[in-house]
């Protein structure tokens, strides 16, 4: 028993020494699994030239406001300031938290901005779009549930990085002042 006892401690210890790899990889699921969702979602929201990101499609509204949208008759001139503000910032959201996460620049400020923004992104889902019905459940034997399973993985791997940072091979790291011995 002690032998296997004192194996199992040096196995803990050598793992131990590996914890700069669970962010490293964190960051790279997300680049492999959400990156470019999130993209192509931004792409959706832009309007048309140069200026799309500040002059937003019909469909970021639709996407966004669903019923605030409708109830405007789908014109986006009747929609406040507010929502277009929302609009905007939400778009550029899209693109520059992900962007962040994988260059890990600012990353546990980028992954607390992705936190709020999936769970926005899917009470939007839920109560603007009616999509009760994808809502799912834990514990019930089916793993694909859009919300409650999918997205809390996503908010797991976003919770590892504001804990642990975006690890060694990032911004965040190579910009960090040299400790002196």
């Amino acid at each position: 028993m002690t032998a296997h006892s004192s194996l199992s401690t040096r196995i803990a210890a050598r793992l131990n020494q590996l914890d700069w790899l669970i962010p490293t990889l964190a960051r790279f699921l997300f680049a492999a699994v959400l990156l470019v969702y999130f993209l192509n979602a931004g792409m959706t929201k832009l309007g048309d030239g140069f200026a799309g990101l500040w002059t937003p499609s019909t469909g970021a509204y639709a996407q966004i406001f669903p019923k605030a949208f409708e109830a405007a008759g789908y014109d986006t001139d009747a929609l406040t300031l507010y929502h277009r503000a929302v609009v905007v910032l939400g778009t550029l959201a899209e693109f520059l938290l992900p962007a962040l996460i994988v260059l890990g620049f600012l990353t546990r400020i980028a992954a607390l901005g992705m936190i709020g923004f999936v769970m926005v992104q899917s009470l939007t889902d839920i109560f603007g779009h009616g999509q009760e019905g994808i809502l799912g459940a834990w514990f019930d034997r089916f793993p694909d549930a859009l919300l409650m399973d999918q997205r809390a993985l996503w908010l797991f791997l976003l919770i590892i990085l504001v804990i642990k940072g975006a690890g060694p091979l990032s911004f965040d790291r190579a910009l960090e002042p040299r400790k002196t011995p």
